[in-house]
């Protein structure tokens, strides 16, 4: 499907999803959450978040089919559910790099460019 095709419905959630990704802290959990399942202690430990703080975004990320949880004893883990998330996330930082490498070589072009003309 591509945008063209897509209803004001489709649109919506797939704002919702990206909304969900757009968060450092979410991608720092999920990054974490890479290494494997993790509880909310655990993961605000290694983050240097809150309980409470860490708690509220993986709520968030559960409620787009992100992450999901399971109940062991009295703490709550929490791994990935879609790791098509990760391909996501690969596809983004793979561009940023190309990006980034076509503007170096832009700005060593005028370097270049500039050098030589004195």
């Amino acid at each position: 499907m591509n945008t063209k095709e897509m209803t004001p419905a489709t649109m919506q959630a797939v704002a919702r999803y990206f909304h969900v990704l757009s968060d450092q802290t979410r991608l720092t959990i999920l990054n974490e959450l890479r290494q494997g399942e993790r509880n909310v202690g655990e993961l605000a430990q290694i983050c240097g978040y809150t309980a409470a703080n860490i708690s509220r975004h993986l709520s968030l990320l559960a409620q787009q089919g992100v992450v999901s949880r399971t109940s062991q004893g009295n703490s709550v883990y929490y791994r990935i559910a879609d790791e098509a998330v990760y391909e996501l996330c690969d596809v983004v930082c793979d561009n940023i790099v190309k990006h980034l490498q076509k503007q170096q070589a832009e700005h060593q072009s005028l370097l270049a460019e500039v050098s030589g003309q004195r």
